[in-house]
């Protein structure tokens, strides 16, 4: 898993409530037994006019105009401006590596669904949550400037706008720590590999039958 502290980026706006994680990622792709491969599929019910299958070649498929995300000015996006409750619905992974495998590095939003931002930190996507009078702010601002970036600064916890104004943030400690280093669950128990390891042999000392 890749560290994150600063990142530097085209901000697309998605301006919706409720983004449940059947939307960002439909059931069918369910079926796929890899972590890869799911980016093309991101939003798949409203990228494309045309039912989308694992296994397709997605370069071909007729595009949805309506959609937001498949506007020019927001092509290359890393950053994704939403509203409220992002992420809601089902518990399923897969929904957070297509937005990683979309290019989305950092998602703002009002509110996140529990289980969908502590994905996001197994994964290494920050989520930034902010209030709603700020988020609307932000949303003009992409609105009315094309090519509207950001840059966020996970250390001292603000994101900064192209005016130079800081907005600060609050993510858990340790969330932040891990994003900082890099660590995903598997990752932060290695950190701990040398104390396991001594453990077992003083296991293995004290109940030997277990090891027979």
């Amino acid at each position: 898993m890749r560290p994150i502290d600063h990142h530097h980026g085209l901000v697309a706006l998605l301006d919706r409530d409720n983004v449940d994680t059947d939307a960002i990622l439909p059931k069918q792709f369910m079926k796929m037994i890899t972590r890869d491969g799911y980016g093309p599929h991101a939003f798949d019910e409203w990228r494309y006019l045309d039912r989308g299958e694992p296994g397709m070649d997605c370069s071909e498929r007729p595009r949805n105009p309506d959609f937001e995300l498949n506007q020019p000015r927001y092509q290359g996006a890393s950053i994704l401006l939403t509203r409220s409750n992002f992420g809601c619905g089902s518990s399923r992974e897969h929904a957070v590596w297509s937005l990683r495998e979309y290019g989305f590095a950092v998602i703002i939003g009002e509110s996140f669904a529990d289980i969908f931002r502590g994905n996001c930190v197994n994964n290494g996507l920050l989520t930034i949550p902010l209030e709603a009078g700020h988020i609307e702010r932000l949303a003009q601002d992409v609105v009315n400037t094309p090519g509207y970036r950001l840059s966020v600064y996970l250390s001292e916890q603000y994101l900064e706008t192209p005016c130079g104004e800081r907005l600060h943030f609050d993510i858990p400690a340790a969330d932040r720590q891990r994003l900082l280093a890099g660590l995903d669950p598997i990752g932060v128990t290695l950190l701990r590999q040398a104390h396991i390891r001594a453990f077992e042999r003083r296991q293995k000392d004290r109940l030997p039958w277990l090891y027979e």
